[in-house]
């Protein structure tokens, strides 16, 4: 189950490297757009703050890979906890502020994650 745990916790981490390079990088690209559904007007309006986030996001995608690589279990598992208990308040607000589709694409795979880490 530890195994299985691990590799949800490698999961949420990739899919919030993937949040850094769609908010840092590609926002005012096509596919950018398409995902966060924004016009090109509003995606350079708003790029920075995008980056921003992105930049946060990466933060949690570093917290997560430190939590899976760090030697000590015991500390590993508190490191893997505390920052997909950030990521399930991340994307608990972005589903309040800003889209359900948020709660299903950042939260739920944290949510299922930290269960996982949990039973194991």
């Amino acid at each position: 189950m530890a195994v299985i745990a691990n590799i949800l916790v490698a999961i949420v981490a990739l899919l919030h490297a993937w949040f850094l390079v769609l908010e840092m990088v590609l926002w005012t690209k096509p596919l950018g757009l398409r995902t966060f559904r924004n016009s090109p007007e509003r995606a350079a309006q708003t790029a920075v703050l995008a980056a921003n986030q992105g930049l946060y996001n990466g933060f949690l995608a570093a917290g997560l890979v430190w939590g899976l690589s760090y030697p000590d279990p015991s500390a590993a598992l508190h490191i893997k906890t505390f920052f997909l208990l950030c990521v399930i308040v991340a994307g608990a607000y972005g589903a309040w502020s800003v889209s359900r589709r948020i709660l299903m694409i950042q939260a739920l795979p944290a949510a299922v994650a930290l269960a996982a880490l949990w039973l194991a």
